[in-house]
């Protein structure tokens, strides 16, 4: 299993990015929080996890450890494929997810695409016992207006390839449109990059 890839990054796209390791670029499937922290032509480090199926070889990266154990966890819930593991945390912090589970908070699930109300229920009975469980008041990725999400977004949306002038408008909008409640980084970026695509 390749449980972590080091180098250069040489693309980021919408879905993923490449890193060039020992000469080869290794294309990585992310969430839109791990893509916001890269940028073309600088080094990173991701945490990875190998999915291999008949017809393919998928690799999935995270920013972090506890994100890629997460992703692999999830996995072992009833009708949850890399995929919509990975969905899920594009919606939701991994502590987000934690408390979520934890508290058998079903709507917060149901969030994310492709996740009904039974689906979220399997994922409570399943996962419960084993998720571990967190201070809801400390969840990351949480923010109120002005509290940090706007420049994570921002950096994400340049480094993407957007002028300063296209994140700033983005950023403007996607605040307007959440008029002061919580958001998730991972969800702002996502809105953003809807926004921006349909002006291109």
């Amino acid at each position: 299993m390749i449980a972590s890839v080091r180098g250069q990054v040489a693309a980021v796209g919408p879905d993923g990015a490449v890193v060039e390791v020992g000469g080869v670029g290794m294309a990585v499937q992310c969430t839109p929080a791990t893509l916001a922290g890269l940028r073309v032509g600088s080094p990173a480090r991701l945490a990875t996890s190998l999915v291999v199926r008949e017809d393919s070889l998928t690799l999935y990266g995270f920013a972090s450890d506890d994100e890629r154990s997460l992703f692999e966890l999830l996995q072992t819930a009833s009708g949850v494929g890399p995929r919509l593991a990975l969905a899920v945390l594009a919606v939701h912090s991994p502590d987000a997810v934690r408390v979520a589970i934890a508290g058998a908070d079903t709507a917060a699930l149901t969030r994310v695409p492709g996740i009904g109300k039974k689906g979220a229920e399997r994922l409570v009975l399943e996962l419960r016992d084993r998720i571990g469980s967190v201070d809801p008041v400390a969840v990351p990725g949480l923010a109120g207006p002005g509290t940090g999400w706007q420049a994570q977004v921002r950096d994400g949306l340049t480094g993407l390839g957007w002028s300063a002038k296209e994140a700033e408008d983005a950023v403007t909008a996607v605040a307007g449109e959440f008029d002061g409640r919580s958001v998730e980084v991972s969800t702002a970026l996502r809105r953003a990059i809807q926004l921006l695509g349909r002006n291109r």
